[in-house]
């Protein structure tokens, strides 16, 4: 509480046997100074699905209330640079999806 850590999410497209493109993409995200009480409701009301999310954030949901300060791509936060890897994958017409315009 009261620090900042970096996530760092990396994502590879490979084909056959070579890497295509690789991306590495970070963010810092900087936790508010928060009560223990807090802490506890807040784990209270996010229930046991907090494990199965990035850094047991959800800051998509109530996670956001966690932080007073983020540097860096929301999706790279919820574990998918997924800007980056969407620009590349519209080079490949076989993964264009119908409504994407170049």
């Amino acid at each position: 509480r009261g620090d900042t850590h970096e996530l760092i999410c990396a994502v590879c497209v490979p084909r056959q046997n070579n890497i295509l493109w690789s991306y590495e993409a970070r963010a810092r995200l900087t936790m508010r100074d928060f009560s223990d009480r807090f802490l506890d409701h807040y784990l209270m009301i996010a229930g046991e699905g907090i494990c199965a999310s990035v850094g047991a954030y959800q800051i998509e949901s109530l996670g956001a209330h966690l932080f007073s300060d983020i540097q860096g791509d929301y999706f790279t936060i919820l574990g998918l640079p997924l800007l980056p890897l969407l620009s590349f994958l519209r080079q490949y017409p076989e993964y264009e999806v119908p409504f994407a315009q170049k």
